[in-house]
């Protein structure tokens, strides 16, 4: 299925319906040509209004995005192909590699838990025990007191437990490569390639290729503990993504990339403030890489031809093995 065209075009129909205009508004595409995508575009929007001239409740227009609706594939700049894997530089001007069976995960770590670490019912327990202890000795606001230093004490004596379980653990990217492992564990046929990311994991299975709606690809993503919107994004487009160049903010750009979102043409791609923000973009990213190869798990002997030469494109352009800050 084609998950990212080359060319982008939008149709416009107007009629009456109950004595009241209807405008319909779809978005075509097509792989050929302008023409192609069109033409598209018309049959769509035909398609849409005579739905709703037959009665049937039908959304007049489509939002302009990127990814992420149903029935829309992937609308950004197409930056490099090879095959069937596709590298567009997405919303905010970073490179992403698209590719509709090699099986990538992204894990986001979940904050370690800060503020109070004593349940809701012991702080009030050491409260009331403190005024009981007061009203015994004449004095409340004395048991108050001492029952609020009480909490305090008990509450860092559970935090302190808490670190200490979690710095056992690995720490929070720990806690999730024992996920990993407990996985693979129970699909000793798997071999994964985990890669740290600034803000979690990200998991490349190289032993096999899925189809993003196989049942064993979101029994994997619910295992792992995979982000919800990756994984529904994952759905809806027919493709695995992952970023391959750091996000432009944690270099230190402020200006963002324009067209954000748009139906991609020649004109759009080399318009010569866009050229220049990528021009800066890419002298900024010289020195960072998106991802940090971190190890492999599972039998490392299966290696499914397709995934390895996706994962040389990905650890090449994503800087993966050249010990970089992240971005």
């Amino acid at each position: 299925m084609m998950i990212v065209p080359a060319y982008w075009a939008e149709a416009r129909l107007q009629d009456r319906y109950r004595g009241r205009p209807v405008v319909v508004r779809r978005f075509g595409w097509s792989d050929d040509d302008l023409d192609a995508a069109q033409a598209h575009a018309d049959a769509r929007a035909r398609e849409a209004l005579d739905a709703i001239l037959s009665g049937q409740s039908v959304p007049r227009r489509e939002r302009r995005t990127n990814y992420g609706v149903e029935g829309i594939p992937i609308r950004e700049q197409i930056v490099q192909r090879s095959d069937d894997v596709i590298v567009t530089r997405n919303s905010y001007g970073a490179l992403c590699l698209n590719t509709p069976d090699v099986l990538f995960a992204d894990i986001d770590h979940v904050s370690t838990p800060s503020g109070c670490a004593l349940p809701l019912l012991g702080a009030l327990g050491l409260l009331a025990a403190g005024a009981l202890i007061g009203g015994a000795l004449g004095n409340f606001n004395i048991g108050l007191a001492a029952g609020g230093i009480a909490m305090v004490v008990v509450n860092q004596i559970l935090s302190g437990r808490r670190k200490r379980r979690l710095a056992r653990s690995g720490g929070v990217e720990g806690i999730a490569l024992q996920r990993v492992q407990a996985f693979v564990e129970r699909h000793p046929d798997w071999h994964l390639r985990a890669y740290r990311t600034p803000a979690g994991l990200r998991i490349l299975a190289m032993h096999a290729t899925f189809e993003p709606q196989d049942a064993q690809v979101h029994a994997f993503f619910k295992a792992l503990g995979t982000d919800t919107l990756y994984a529904r994004m994952c759905t809806l487009q027919h493709c695995f993504r992952a970023r391959l160049t750091p996000k432009p903010w944690r270099l230190g750009i402020i200006a963002h990339i324009r067209p954000p979102v748009a139906a991609w043409s020649a004109e759009q791609a080399s318009n010569p403030d866009r050229l220049a923000w990528v021009a800066e973009y890419e002298r900024e990213s010289a020195g960072f890489a998106a991802c940090a190869y971190v190890r492999s798990f599972g039998d490392e002997r299966r290696v499914d031809a397709k995934a390895e030469r996706v994962r040389d494109l990905h650890d090449r352009m994503s800087r993966a093995l050249e010990n970089l800050p992240l971005g």
